[in-house]
């Protein structure tokens, strides 16, 4: 259950819900605002780590949190310093996005019993919170603008999709599930070779099913796992729409199925790092547990003289993260041999941006299937 807020306004006292997607704690005073808060005093007062309640209109409220955005931005910047090593441009860039983060989480609106917005000009948001949040259960409740912002972006990428050619149609990623807007890992399934005979596959962590989509496209069987709700929800309503329910199974489990197939597919959270929220998973893969737990798990769950496809960047290495010899180690220590392996390299935009601080690691990024074989 979220917890319950209180605070002053008008004379009375206000209660509502607190709800946090980060695990954010809740503030514990808040400050009531509106329309005649300028950009600066609102920085001055985030910084200075009070939470405001915005009760103005609410497209103000979004030029506020612009103008907030680039306040923060620039307050982060001039406090960074410069470093060589890799690991450490890592950790204070991480570090920095906490900041980041948790500063513009503190601008807040309300929201009413059934994700209603009672805000001047609000647009109706109550689509986008059942699809994040599931049903409302009939309490006023209060969020964060930017987790607010970040549930009605997704709600609209849930509408349009994600085009990709390789599963036939659009991929509609839910509100924290790993969206498909790098394509290159994906060519690379469309692409891998397969061998003779090989009619099943395991699609293990499938989040969105896109990966699923493309190997039944491929003419197999698949059966995907996962273990979140939403990536369940969202690998089901993309299979659906695809019309691939014949040759897609979900199922809930964690990392494999009971049984063996040919081929056995995973894409695990490239970095080995600890996320700061849920969404966070997709991306950020604490000690390497997920990467580790497939390998470890492959060559049960293999059937004789199948593969094992692990898609993974290496730009945890170049970063110092972690190793290509831990990469192998583990590896050989799973009674695994590698039999192949396929490259590419990233064409998303920071992979060109200099101003970005990881600009070096992503630059030098090569995104690979790993083909695996039992010893």
């Amino acid at each position: 259950m979220n917890p319950l807020i209180e605070w002053p306004e008008n004379g009375q006292t206000r209660r509502a819900r607190w709800r946090s997607e980060a695990g954010l704690a809740a503030p514990q005073t808040l400050e009531v605002v509106d329309d005649s808060l300028s950009a600066d005093a609102a920085f001055a007062a985030l910084t200075d780590g009070h939470a405001l309640l915005w009760r103005g209109d609410w497209m103000n409220a979004r030029q506020l949190m612009q103008a907030l955005t680039r306040r923060v931005d620039r307050h982060i910047t001039a406090t960074s310093d410069n470093t060589s090593s890799p690991v450490l441009a890592f950790a204070r860039h991480r570090e920095r996005q906490g900041r980041r983060a948790a500063l513009l989480a503190r601008l807040l609106v309300p929201l009413g019993p059934d994700y209603k917005l009672p805000l001047r000009r609000a647009q109706d948001v109550r689509p986008a919170c059942r699809e994040a949040w599931g049903k409302p259960d009939g309490s006023n409740s209060v969020v964060a603008l930017r987790e607010l912002l970040a549930v009605i972006s997704a709600h609209e990428w849930r509408k349009k999709g994600v085009p990709v050619a390789a599963a036939g149609g659009r991929i509609h990623p839910h509100y924290g599930v790993f969206s498909p807007v790098r394509g290159e890992y994906v060519d690379l399934v469309a692409q891998a070779p397969l061998q003779a005979g090989c009619d099943l596959a395991f699609d293990i962590g499938t989040g969105s099913g896109v990966i699923a989509a493309v190997l039944a496209r491929r003419g197999l069987h698949v059966v995907a796992t996962d273990l979140a709700p939403r990536a369940l929800a969202c690998a089901t309503e993309n299979i659906e729409k695809l019309g691939l329910t014949a040759e897609v199974q979900i199922i809930e489990a964690d990392l494999f199925p009971d049984g063996r197939a040919p081929l056995v597919v995973c894409n695990p959270p490239w970095l080995p790092a600890q996320p700061s929220s849920p969404v966070e998973y997709a991306v950020y893969d604490p000690d390497s547990r997920m990467l580790r737990g497939f390998l470890d798990g492959l060559a049960a769950h293999l059937a004789p003289g199948g593969e094992g496809w692990l898609i993974i960047s290496d730009l945890a290495e170049h970063l110092g993260l972690r190793s290509r010899a831990e990469l192998l180690q583990w590896v050989e220590n799973a009674g695994l041999r590698v039999v192949g392996r396929i490259d590419t390299r990233p064409t998303h935009a920071k992979a060109q941006d200099r101003s970005d601080p990881l600009h070096a690691a992503r630059a030098a990024e090569v995104t690979s299937v790993w083909r695996l074989a039992a010893k």
